[in-house]
């Protein structure tokens, strides 16, 4: 019989640096979860993407121990990674802060493919590209 889930927590840790100060372990602590477990699992599972943030959703079982999934980086930072911008807009798509490619949005649109609710590669970089838009980052057209 599968173990029952007490918790299911959402954080964004960058990638390979999870360390039990805050802000991990303040949101762990009170879980009952080893908190240098936890960290040495998610650094050792994320070290080839040093650099990235990453959402992670940690599934606490009844006898403390735990599970974690690792999603791929949020839209936002990929596109700001990728245009070498620092942030977005505040004005959204009135104030243009950089130009994003079609390669450079079906690249983006290919990582984030496993999370995003979309089946093909196209309503992926529909999705991308809105978020882009709402960023004040310009999309090429075709």
């Amino acid at each position: 019989m599968a173990k029952p889930i007490t918790k299911i927590i959402k954080l964004q840790v960058p990638a390979g640096k999870a360390t039990p100060a805050p802000p991990v372990g303040t949101v762990l602590g009170p879980a009952g979860i080893n908190l240098q477990e936890f960290c040495t699992k998610y650094n050792d599972a994320t070290k080839d993407k040093m650099g990235d943030i990453l959402p992670v959703e940690i599934s606490v079982y009844e006898d403390r121990t735990f599970d974690f999934v690792i999603k791929t980086p949020p839209t936002p930072f990929l596109i700001k990674k990728i245009t070498g911008i620092k942030k977005g807009s505040t004005k959204g798509s009135k104030e243009p802060v950089g130009k994003l490619t079609r390669a450079q949005l079906k690249e983006i649109a290919e990582i984030k493919l496993p999370d995003l609710n979309a089946y093909s590669i196209e309503e992926a970089m529909k999705i991308v590209a809105g978020t882009a838009r709402n960023m004040g980052v310009e999309v090429e057209a075709e």
